[in-house]
């Protein structure tokens, strides 16, 4: 969708008579809706800067000029494109238009700056990637840009910079990569900007390219395809085994029929702990992708998309695959069944509404099911842990219902994680006294589990255990994560001064903490490994949870003021006490459980409270014992087997 286009000379003839802000406005509000005054006064300013740039005899009158043209199935505008030819091709040149005078190079983070942006200084992505991931986008996505061999050319321009020569951050060599292929244009380099577009826009079009582009059909390219497979291919973590073959081709059977019969099709998956969901919704991503299905994986949580596109792209730079991967709140306003596949990780995690101040649309789950064809929910209702969390299977049953879609509800037993022990998770419910199960005092496996007195050994136990940068420790969130210490390493988050421990939460410079080398010296929390795994983890279980009177008791009071996960939980107190009490307690229940399954091979733990440190070990030294106790007479009933056995034949 473009807000406004027209020719190159008509476009200088509206900006010269004033006419163009007022026109771009009336189509925004006809196309869109209500506009923000920040944009206007954006685009009244920048509009000013491209009609010098285009100003020019050589560039052709009747090249194509729009401004604000949003990509399909995302919620990116593109700010301005010139369309037209070069001596051999079709070429659109895409400008990404900013108003920042400062910027700050950010360092551990890809692609990423600091500059002011509304009354704060914020972190977004550089310039010449915001110009080239579009550029990226339309060709992965635009037949027509795909089959008309049509070349696009981004390029950034900053007319309010003032570039600071050899050493100026924008430049940065870290951000090298990006500038090679959308060069970046700052205050004074007007003609710089000009000669570019003249290079590539040698004879006009009349808005026939942008007209392409406005209407072409929407599905993968066989290039962003093939690089999805070569990702895959020899990805290890990404193989598929058991029951996740089952629902994996289950699900895809369900895509094909929703696009065969016109038939909105929901499939729910159900499955605990190391399960294998994430794998298998990676797989579904890929193979649906190649099926030419215009298919994208969403969380709510950042960490698990961040570190999964990062694992699945490897060595690759950042660019079209970080596009597959979007938050929960992407759909709002997306038109029905815009997608022909959603694939929801992580769906106990929804939200009921979006945005920074939960105030945008009306129910994540809704959104998700109206924008797409075919949606596939992974689900485990226990690891809901904030009061925000509100995706369930009840929600998606009533909207799938609502919306006369067939809904498939399908679960995954196998598990991957603790030794492949389904024993040790119902253990770690009963000691926890989420649910009575028949694990109260067995285990059933050799896991790694451990109870330390110290906080300082388990660091050093899980230290040595980091062989493979698979082992990390993490926290129950009942200690500030300190504005002034986020990039900070030397600065200590927790603190148990009695044994001269200190420790930083995760750095806020890395969105991949779970798999970054230096993350061995951070402490992560619920935010930063929930839907992620590791060998061995160490968990330090703060005042939230205590053991009083044979009871595990929960206090939320002992959470830190800095955590977001009880927030509104003091207004329901008032409101309904009764109701404010489960859901914490729930909550803070939930927190450890997913903390203490996130292990592959161990979990070790260390309690601010020494009376539930006691209560674990005692709990885990009875089912240590009952465990002996098993083998035991599964190996005399093997004897009696082979005794039995030697006398028939004899």
């Amino acid at each position: 969708m473009i807000i406004y286009e027209a020719t190159k000379s008509e476009f200088l003839e509206d900006v010269f008579h004033d006419e163009l802000v007022n026109n771009i406005c009336n189509n925004y509000n006809a196309k869109i809706g209500k506009i923000n005054e920040r944009e206007v006064r954006s685009w009244d300013n920048s509009m000013q800067y491209m009609y010098r740039v285009l100003s020019d005899a050589e560039i052709p009158s009747d090249a194509g000029v729009a401004i604000e043209f949003k990509i399909p199935h995302t919620s990116r505008r593109v700010d301005f494109l010139i369309s037209g030819r070069d001596a051999e091709k079709n070429s659109i040149v895409i400008v990404e238009l900013k108003q920042w005078e400062t910027v700050e190079a950010i360092r551990g983070k890809e692609a990423i700056v600091k500059t002011a942006m509304n009354r704060g200084l914020v972190e977004t992505t550089h310039p010449s990637y915001q110009a080239w991931s579009y550029a990226s986008l339309i060709k992965d996505y635009n037949e027509n840009a795909q089959n008309d061999d049509m070349k696009l050319y981004p390029c950034a321009y900053l007319h309010n910079y003032l570039y600071q020569g050899d050493q100026d951050p924008l430049t940065d060599s870290i951000y090298q990569y990006y500038i090679d292929r959308a060069p970046v244009f700052v205050k004074g380099q007007a003609k710089k900007l000009r000669d570019f577009i003249k290079r590539y826009i040698q004879f006009g079009d009349n808005k026939e390219n942008l007209y392409k582009i406005e209407n072409g059909r929407i599905r993968p390219s066989k290039s962003l395809q093939d690089s999805l497979n070569k990702m895959l291919q020899g990805n290890d973590e990404f193989v598929m085994i058991d029951d996740q073959k089952v629902v994996y081709e289950q699900a895809i059977f369900l895509a094909k029929e929703a696009l065969r019969t016109n038939t909105k099709q929901v499939l729910v998956v159900q499955g605990g702990p190391g399960t294998g969901k994430s794998v298998l919704a990676i797989n579904l991503l890929v193979h649906l992708t190649n099926l030419s299905m215009v298919c994208q994986y969403v969380t709510k949580n950042a960490a698990p998309r961040n570190i999964y596109s990062t694992k699945l792209k490897k060595d690759f730079k950042k660019g079209h695959i970080d596009n597959l991967f979007k938050g929960s709140g992407s759909y709002v306003n997306a038109p029905k069944d815009e997608f022909d596949a959603l694939i929801v990780d992580e769906a106990h995690r929804l939200n009921l509404k979006s945005g920074m101040f939960q105030n945008l649309g009306e129910n994540q789950t809704k959104e998700i099911i109206e924008a797409s064809k075919f949606s596939i929910f992974f689900i485990d209702e226990r690891q809901r842990v904030t009061l925000k969390d509100a995706g369930s299977l009840s929600e998606i049953e009533r909207f799938a219902l609502d919306n006369e879609a067939h809904l498939t509800i399908m679960n995954l037993e196998s598990q991957f994680r603790c030794n492949g022990s389904d024993g040790y998770l119902s253990w770690v419910d009963d000691v926890l006294q989420i649910r009575e199960t028949a694990n109260s005092d067995y285990i059933g496996s050799h896991y790694d589990f451990r109870v330390f007195n110290n906080p300082n050994e388990l660091r050093t136990e899980i230290e040595k255990r980091n062989i493979n940068n698979k082992s990390r420790i993490v926290s129950g969130y009942c200690w500030n994560w300190e504005k002034e210490g986020k990039s900070n390493p030397n600065y200590f988050d927790i603190v148990l001064e009695e044994f001269d421990f200190k420790m930083s939460w995760n750095l806020g410079n890395s969105d991949t903490w779970a798999i970054d080398e230096e993350s061995i010296n951070e402490a992560g929390c619920i935010h930063t490994c929930q839907g992620l795994e590791f060998e061995y983890v160490g968990v330090i279980i703060g005042g939230d949870l205590r053991f009083e009177d044979g009871q595990v008791i929960t206090d939320p009071s002992k959470r830190a003021k800095t955590d977001n996960s009880l927030k509104g939980y003091k207004k329901m107190l008032k409101e309904d006490l009764e109701r404010a009490q489960k859901l914490a307690d729930e909550i803070i229940r939930n927190t450890y459980r997913t903390l203490m399954t996130r292990g592959q091979k161990g979990c070790y733990i260390y309690c601010t409270d020494p009376d539930l440190g006691n209560y674990f070990r005692e709990r885990y030294e009875k089912s240590n014992t009952q465990y002996e106790q098993n083998e035991f007479f599964k190996s005399e009933s093997h004897v009696a087997e082979d005794e039995g056995n030697y006398n028939i034949k004899g």
